[in-house]
């Protein structure tokens, strides 16, 4: 029998806890709850890949989360304290949802439960994962981004998931610093100026991890300095609430990304030849952001996606975090690289040409409407548009067109 056969069917699954505490008085704040084997030597990775290897990874999911909550539970939990709990991304579906929230009710009256995903979630699903931290939310639990720098896009999707922790990857806190490094710390704290998020230090192993953690904007930590992950909770310590903001969303995601604009929008009208302009300048103005960057854009239907553009956006896809394009009849991958997002053909998107770009320094969007589709001649189609800089109106454009791959919950 394989030991992930052996840990499963035999019910063995454990959890041990690692402080979270607040680097300027020590005070603990929380618990990350990590999954174990029977002899604790099976860590989350090497059990996780033997899962999916076996096709139980599924299974695997759903008893690390019940093994989360029964053993915090037993170890004696409560409030004001919090629980993180990981979820393995590729799970992270309606039916997952669904158990968290059952779960959330077996929560001791005052803990605070954070959610903690990485950045396969938003590489493989970005639009699931949206929907999923949706339904959460409205249900009080909060949301952790893990591994923050360990790829780059966890930095292009923060503006849209908005957690209210932001972890930094334990190689920020334990090698020397880098240019990639201080670009990586500077963008976690203008989303953290931004939006009151908190950011966590992993990693801090000695007095001069600490000391860097602080340095970055960390307000919290978690590594062995504070201690191990252990079966049984701190004792001895006062524990303290972990504040946090109230993260709002900007936009419905629902609405079309034209719909998004303030009612105080001053629109402009032209044909067809300067939008493509405008589209090539924020598409050249996305490749000079570099690699956390997100770049989306409908073209009413996958004819308008010319082979010249196409290979404008292959190129694109190569240097940026995430690159999809939108319309009637578009194939999934209709150039290597570039998502595709099929529109049906009653969508409001449908009468759209929408290029937006998200970095975590920058925001733009070209959002225009067809004024006529019954012109013979392309370059006499006429447009009402706009070109706007503001950050909230750019993300609610890019969550609205992210919705079309998959509905987001009303």
């Amino acid at each position: 029998m394989s030991l992930i056969a052996h840990v499963l069917d035999g019910g063995l699954l454990t959890a041990e806890f690692q402080p979270i505490v607040t680097l300027d008085d020590g005070a603990v704040v929380g618990y990350e709850a990590l999954c174990r084997g029977p002899s604790r030597r099976e860590l989350p990775r090497s059990l996780f890949a033997q899962a999916r290897m076996a096709g139980r990874l599924g299974e695997l999911d759903a008893k690390c989360r019940n093994a989360a909550f029964d053993c915090a539970i037993n170890a004696g939990i409560a409030a004001p304290l919090s629980l993180f709990v990981n979820v393995e991304p590729e799970q992270l579906d309606d039916r997952t949802v669904d158990e968290l929230l059952a779960l959330a009710g077996t929560a001791p009256d005052g803990v605070q439960l954070i959610l903690e995903v990485t950045e396969r979630a938003l590489a493989s699903r970005p639009a699931r994962l949206l929907a999923a931290v949706q339904r959460l939310r409205e249900s009080d639990w909060r949301l952790a981004l893990d591994d923050v720098g360990a790829d780059d896009i966890s930095l292009a999707f923060m503006s849209l998931l908005r957690p209210e922790v932001v972890k930094l990857d334990l190689r920020l806190v334990q090698q020397r610093p880098t240019p990639a490094i201080a670009g990586i710390v500077n963008a976690a704290n203008a989303y953290a100026e931004q939006t009151g998020a908190v950011i966590l230090a992993e990693g801090i192993e000695t007095a001069e991890h600490l000391g860097v953690a602080a340095a970055m904007g960390a307000r919290l930590g978690q590594g062995w300095l504070f201690g191990p992950p252990d079966p049984s909770l701190l004792s001895g310590l006062p524990g303290s609430r972990l504040p946090l903001p109230g993260m709002e969303v900007p936009g419905s995601p629902g609405a079309s990304p034209f719909a998004c604009l303030p009612e105080s929008t001053v629109l402009r009208r032209s044909t067809k030849p300067l939008l493509v302009e405008v589209s090539k300048h924020l598409e050249r103005k996305a490749a000079l952001e570099g690699e956390a960057c997100i770049v989306i854009a409908s073209f009413q239907e996958a004819r308008y996606f010319t082979p010249g553009t196409a290979r404008r956006y292959q190129e694109l896809a190569r240097h940026l975090a995430y690159v999809s394009v939108i319309g009637e009849d578009m194939p999934t991958e209709p150039v290597t690289g570039v998502r595709g997002i099929a529109l049906d053909a009653d969508d409001p998107v449908r009468a759209e040409w929408d290029v937006v770009v998200l970095t975590p320094h920058f925001a733009a969007a070209l959002l225009a409407r067809d004024l006529d589709d019954s012109v013979v001649r392309e370059d006499e189609r006429a447009f009402e548009f706009t070109v706007t800089y503001n950050r909230d109106v750019v993300i609610a454009a890019t969550r609205s067109l992210l919705s079309r791959e998959f509905p987001l919950a009303d």
